[in-house]
């Protein structure tokens, strides 16, 4: 019998939360519970950061991810009154049977991502992270990369997101 340690049932959960979450997100016809979702599944990320050690990667999650922007996702949906649909979002079984076989077939490719020869943890992956830790605190392990490798992407996300909300408002105004 094979060792299963906690750390890696504790993935297991966090995975499945964060994928069920995310289905549940899409699923929903309640913007405040896609809302909600979205929230679940960023609280189960910032756990899992938290079991592979990266607790600045966590704490900004949750700080920056599920608090800030969800505030701001939730002004924008009370806003242009985006929640008054009373319709049920409950759906039949066969959403919940899909759901899971979804989850699965996911974490089944995780699994194999990670257990395959070749895969990034059998290649030395580990050993890179933690010498650069080592070498540069976790904080600039994260920020040295971030803003001299990848400083034109990471911006160019937080202009397509800025867009992205504006003309959602516009959208939403012209037919208020």
């Amino acid at each position: 019998m094979t060792d299963f340690p906690l750390t890696q049932l504790l993935w297991w959960v966090f995975a499945s939360m964060a994928v069920g979450g995310g289905l549940g997100m899409v699923t929903r016809r309640n913007p405040v519970a896609s809302l909600l979702f979205l929230v679940l599944t960023f609280f189960s990320l910032a756990a899992i950061y938290v079991l592979l050690g990266a607790h600045f990667i966590a704490a900004i999650q949750i700080i920056v991810y599920a608090g800030a922007i969800m505030v701001l996702f939730l002004f924008v949906i009370m806003l242009l009154n985006l929640g008054h649909d009373y319709q049920s979002d409950l759906r039949g079984g066969v959403w919940i049977v899909v759901g899971f076989v979804a989850a699965g077939t996911v974490g089944w490719f995780i699994w194999q991502s990670f257990g395959a020869p070749g895969a990034v943890l059998q290649r030395g992956g580990e050993q890179q992270i933690a010498a650069s830790v080592e070498q540069m605190n976790a904080v600039g392990a994260i920020a040295y990369p971030l803003f001299r490798d990848y400083i034109v992407p990471f911006e160019l996300v937080g202009i397509l997101l800025l867009v992205a909300i504006i003309g959602a408002v516009l959208l939403a105004k012209r037919r208020v």
